[in-house]
């Protein structure tokens, strides 16, 4: 059964920074793209960022210039650089993983920007 891991949220000032890890198990496959999204309290899930298995990455407008996504070479983990962090960016983190339209969660990091 693959599952997705996050790791490395927590509680940072704003202006600092946090990186975010996501690890599969139990797969032996690479994924086509995996992504990064946010869920703050009362607001819809959204995109932060995407990479695909080429390294194309895309932005939400929101994160454009302060983000980073990455991932490694076998394609099973993603990491998301975090910098310039604002209160607004307050939010659950999931990590996403997709395989030829099989998608993947992770159970969620929490990220909190104090102002």
């Amino acid at each position: 059964q693959v599952q997705l891991v996050e790791s490395g949220g927590g509680l940072v000032q704003a202006g600092g920074s946090l990186r975010l890890s996501c690890a599969a198990s139990g797969s032996t496959f690479s994924f086509n793209s995996m992504a990064w999204y946010r869920q703050a309290p009362g607001k819809q899930r959204e995109l932060v960022a995407v990479i695909t298995s080429g390294g194309y990455a895309d932005y939400g407008d929101s994160v454009k210039g302060r983000f980073t996504i990455s991932r490694d070479n076998a394609k099973t983990t993603s990491y998301l650089q975090m910098n310039s962090l604002k209160p607004e960016d307050t939010a659950v983190y999931y990590c996403r993983g997709d395989y030829y339209g099989t998608v993947y969660w992770g159970q969620g990091t929490q990220v909190t920007v104090s102002s």
